[in-house]
């Protein structure tokens, strides 16, 4: 049936946007990693024998909304964001969970590992998926560095503090967590994925 002038122009305003509405949204993608690899104790932080990973630009650029963007990339993705905020200023880790953690805004110097543990810098666009057991803390930041946190369904994080006392029985709590089931950022390939999985 031909289109009268009204409904073509309406098709060809629809078509316009269209790729634009597309390139907003937040789908799985596969970004540059970084592997660290932090898999020695160091006093009461265990670490673990799981990669720590990097991802690199994985906000593309014409995002107008970074946290909502992160937010809604781990979510359907199978991770549902619960915060907004910093890394603490103290070493801590999760016992019971593995972590995602999407810098929005800002950028910051992180310690992975431990007090001894190794500094890296982190920018508007990293994602760190972070393996249970593994020490992390701010060192220092922008005033507006702020990050998107999520875990597996279902789970409220711990917070361990480095006390060597309990390294045992949380080394046991860690050894029970699970693979996820799909990848934060990449959705059922890369990532963890293929970093994670047979390594355990």
């Amino acid at each position: 049936m031909p289109l009268d002038r009204r409904q073509f122009c309406t098709l060809l305003t629809a078509a316009a946007l269209l790729p634009l509405s597309l390139s907003l949204r937040a789908q799985p993608r596969e970004v540059p990693v970084e592997i660290l690899h932090i898999n020695k104790s160091d006093d009461g932080v265990p670490n673990s024998p799981l990669p720590l990973l990097i991802y690199h630009h994985v906000i593309p650029p014409q995002v107008v909304d970074n946290a909502d963007y992160l937010e809604h990339l781990f979510r359907s993705n199978g991770w549902p964001p619960q915060w907004r905020y910093p890394v603490y200023t103290f070493t801590h880790f999760h016992s019971n969970t593995h972590e995602v953690v999407g810098v929005f805004s800002g950028s910051a110097r992180l310690q992975l590992g431990g007090e001894h543990g190794k500094v890296v810098e982190v920018k508007v666009g990293d994602v760190l998926l972070i393996p249970a057991g593994v020490g992390h803390k701010q060192i220092s930041a922008d005033d507006d560095f702020m990050l998107v946190g999520a875990y597996p369904p279902e789970v409220k994080a711990d917070i361990c503090h480095d006390e060597p006392k309990k390294m045992a029985v949380r080394v046991k709590a860690i050894a029970q967590v699970p693979l996820p089931q799909t990848d934060p950022v990449t959705g059922h390939s890369e990532g963890s994925m293929l970093y994670w999985h047979g390594k355990k």
